[in-house]
């Protein structure tokens, strides 16, 4: 095992118990107090706390951060660009806008089916999208995101619209800005579809590698370009609406997470993917903490935090790409290594 290699075990390893380590804090944090003593010594009112609401919250968090960051990555990877995201892609307008049309004509619809309207009009927001970006004749680094950001406030204008029209307002509020407060046994169950997604995200990898070097080469070698570009933004979509269906809206994880580890593990979405999920879980789990802390016990959207935090790092990770350039961040003899 070469001295690289040594140190990416490292990174991951200490991701790893990082997010134990604040699982286990994040469980004990709350409006009602919940002590490990006493929930081990077997306290019936304790217990069905942690089973009804700090457990589910618990989950839904780490599905959370890590589905949005590897949708994320995926769609750098497919659109060969390190800014887009389900964010600057409207993928997240697009499902906030099916939840919309859901509550509009089956106001009556259950969680899942709102979800499955988000999940539809996820899909093709973000398939037409890429295939709008395709046709781009300048596809520089700053164009493709803007793209995204303008037809998804174009997306979002309509939605607008349609709620003050309908007077929906107040009921799309609540996937307007992401919080876990509501998150409890029984309502949050769907994020658990980022389970099977990450997987088949993880097996599909190198093909997304591929499919991100371009058409022509994903044909020399025998990958079906448009199968997989579709597939995957398919995955990404799925996975964000399936998120925003239950928690609402959370920005930057997508972006910020995903370039943040490839400074310190490369491009190569095989070797960075579990990172990827493991950090953009930590990120949304602490997060999360200060949300509760900052104010106890009253409890702010995560949201904000993660818009305060996130601008905080990506406007960081801006000055380091600026000076460094492509480098990824080594700890050792050799400090930074091309990429």
């Amino acid at each position: 095992m070469g001295l690289e290699e040594k140190h990416s075990w490292r990174l991951s390893i200490a991701l790893g118990l990082l997010l134990v380590i604040a699982s286990f804090l994040s469980l004990f944090i709350g409006v009602i107090d919940m002590t490990p003593g006493e929930l081990f010594a077997g306290n019936a009112e304790q217990f069905q706390l942690f089973l009804i609401s700090r457990l589910p919250r618990l989950l839904a968090i780490l599905c959370t951060g890590m589905g949005m960051s590897v949708a994320g990555l995926i769609m750098q990877q497919l659109c060969m660009n390190k800014f887009v995201s389900p964010t600057t892609g409207a993928t997240l307008a697009s499902a906030r806008f099916g939840i919309l049309l859901a509550l509009l004509f089956l106001p009556g619809s259950t969680i899942m089916g709102r979800a499955l309207f988000s999940f539809i009009f996820a899909v093709l927001g973000t398939w037409i999208f890429v295939w709008f970006i395709q046709r781009i004749q300048f596809k520089d680094t700053v164009m493709v995101p803007l793209v995204g950001i303008m037809f998804g406030n174009i997306i979002g204008g309509v939605t607008s619209f349609l709620a003050y029209r309908y007077e929906m307002t107040q009921a799309l509020s609540s996937w307007e800005v992401g919080h876990f407060s509501m998150v409890l046994r029984g309502r949050y169950e769907i994020v658990y579809l980022v389970v099977p997604l990450l997987v088949i995200s993880f097996i599909y990898a190198n093909h997304f590698n591929i499919v991100g070097m371009g058409k022509d080469f994903s044909k020399n070698l025998g990958v079906h370009y448009n199968l997989v570009l579709f597939g995957g933004l398919t995955i990404a979509a799925v996975i964000t609406a399936s998120i925003v269906s239950i928690v609402g809206s959370i920005s930057y994880i997508g972006l910020i997470v995903p370039n943040i580890v490839a400074m310190f593990k490369g491009d190569k979405i095989r070797g960075t993917l579990a990172d990827t999920a493991m950090f953009g879980a930590l990120f949304v789990l602490v997060c999360d903490i200060i949300a509760r802390l900052a104010i106890h016990p009253y409890e702010l959207p995560i949201e904000l935090i993660i818009g305060i935090v996130g601008s905080i790092l990506f406007v960081a990770m801006l000055m380091y790409r600026l000076k460094h350039g492509r480098k990824a961040i080594r700890f050792g003899k050799k400090r930074e290594v091309a990429v």
